[in-house]
């Protein structure tokens, strides 16, 4: 289970490395790239908790083998697309199979593990949301830098499917053979159409606005975006208090430190998209990087990710309760120091990897931690509603970075003239003072909300 959620997760970031070279292959515009990148977390993060449903409904286990299959088909599409748009509706694909597949990974530790074995267990799922994030990044380099038969970008896709026969092999031996159990609770389609309307609404304006010089069309879009997820909230609470199964239960959101939760995930998943998003355009566009050596630029932060998620469990008592905020104002700090660091076009010299470093340890103190105790004290029976909630938020946070910074690194782009080394790194430290404001935030609503 843990193989699979880290080949998902590995999906979300590798493309970002790849991302130049598929441009330049597929001759695809900037908010086309965007799309290939984000195109996948839409419908990932609108799904996931219908994926979430569906595992209650008819077993946990046999509907993760089904996302796998839809996942490995839909990558083989994408390593064999002929153009940008062919790969950002197989994208999309990949994304409904990872949306179907990831939910059931929680909610299988949820039912099956108690205690401490239950706080280990996510302790390892932690880490490997840690790891495979910013190992995609370097897999990613490394792949396309070997051009493996003249295939250029193609193997970030194709190496999905011998790893997702593998994996479906395995999983009809060992996985847990449920056919589902208790109430088959409604899918709430009405719910899931809002949320899709509105999750869709706010992204495209986000991704094509810059290109299309920000026309009336975009800004309307995303304020019925804000009316719509409006509509969706109102809509989920009248159909909990009707007795119905809204696609967001909120008893779910109620449950203590999960509101919290939510908005401390977002918001370190958006600063940690719109980080490895921008500064891959960065390196490889501006500092004419290879994809080999972008990939391995990430590897502070991967290594220290890795580390940090393992072990935060086993540092002194007294740290606990102090650990999220100071990852928040760790990430804010280490931000703020790649963007200085790599201020006039240079490559930052060695400072620039501690800074790195510093980022890998601020992200994972704020994410690791926030979901470990949100989950631990769930009680069974919501597993799949908050497994499926918290997924969501991370996979929306993500998106939201990589549209909202991406889009402001290539509109500052824009104004400055020609992508060149001075000016992409102009168009970082705007992007990267920006992410550090967004983690200063995190650490200081979190706080706020704790006190209220």
């Amino acid at each position: 289970m843990l193989a699979a959620t880290f080949m998902a997760l590995l999906d979300v970031f590798i493309v970002n490395v790849a991302a130049p070279t598929i441009g330049s292959e597929l001759h695809a515009s900037g908010a086309e790239l965007q799309l290939v990148v984000a195109g996948y977390t839409i419908t990932y993060s609108v799904l996931l908790i219908t994926g979430a449903r569906l595992g209650d409904r008819y077993g946990h286990g046999r509907v993760h083998l089904v996302g796998m299959a839809l996942f490995t088909a839909a990558s083989l599409a994408c390593g064999l697309a002929q153009g940008a748009t062919e790969l950002i509706a197989f994208r999309l694909v990949q994304g409904i199979g990872s949306a179907v597949m990831i939910p059931q990974v929680l909610s299988l530790i949820q039912r099956n593990f108690v205690g401490e074995a239950r706080v280990k267990a996510l302790g390892a799922y932690s880490a490997v949301l840690a790891v495979g994030a910013v190992a995609g990044q370097i897999l990613g380099g490394v792949l396309v830098s070997a051009d493996l038969f003249g295939t250029g970008w193609r193997p970030v896709f194709l190496v999905n499917v011998p790893v997702g026969v593998v994996l479906l092999i395995l999983g009809r031996r060992v996985l847990p053979r449920d056919h589902g159990g208790g109430r088959r609770r409604g899918l709430d389609l009405p719910g899931l159409v809002l949320l899709g309307a509105a999750v869709s609404l706010f992204t495209v304006p986000l991704v094509l606005g810059q290109e299309e010089d920000w026309p009336l069309w975009s800004w309307l879009s995303l304020a019925a975006a804000a009316v719509l997820f409006t509509v969706f909230c109102a809509y989920e609470s009248r159909l909990a208090r009707r007795g119905g199964d809204p696609l967001i239960a909120p008893r779910v959101l109620r449950h203590p430190g999960m509101g919290l939760a939510v908005l401390r995930i977002m918001a370190v998943m958006a600063v940690n998209g719109g980080f490895l998003f921008v500064l891959t355009l960065h390196v490889q566009g501006g500092l004419g990087y290879s994809a080999l050596r972008a990939g391995l630029t990430f590897a502070p932060t991967a290594v220290v990710f890795g580390l940090v998620g393992l072990t935060w469990r086993r540092w002194p008592a007294a740290w606990q309760r102090a650990l999220t905020p100071a990852g928040f104002l760790l990430t804010a700090l280490s931000v703020a120091g790649v963007g200085l660091a790599l201020e006039g076009g240079g490559d930052g010299g060695v400072g620039v990897y501690a800074a790195y470093a510093g980022v890998g340890v601020g992200l994972a103190l704020a994410f690791s931690p926030t979901l470990t105790r949100a989950l631990a004290t769930v009680r069974p029976e919501d597993a799949a509603d908050a497994s499926g909630l918290l997924a969501t938020v991370t996979q929306l946070g993500q998106l939201t970075g990589v549209a909202a910074f991406g889009t402001l690194f290539l509109d500052r782009l824009e104004s400055l003239g020609a992508f060149e080394a001075y000016t992409s790194a102009e168009a970082l430290s705007a992007c990267m003072f920006a992410l550090a404001g967004t983690a200063a935030v995190g650490a200081v609503s979190g706080l706020v909300l704790r006190r209220r």
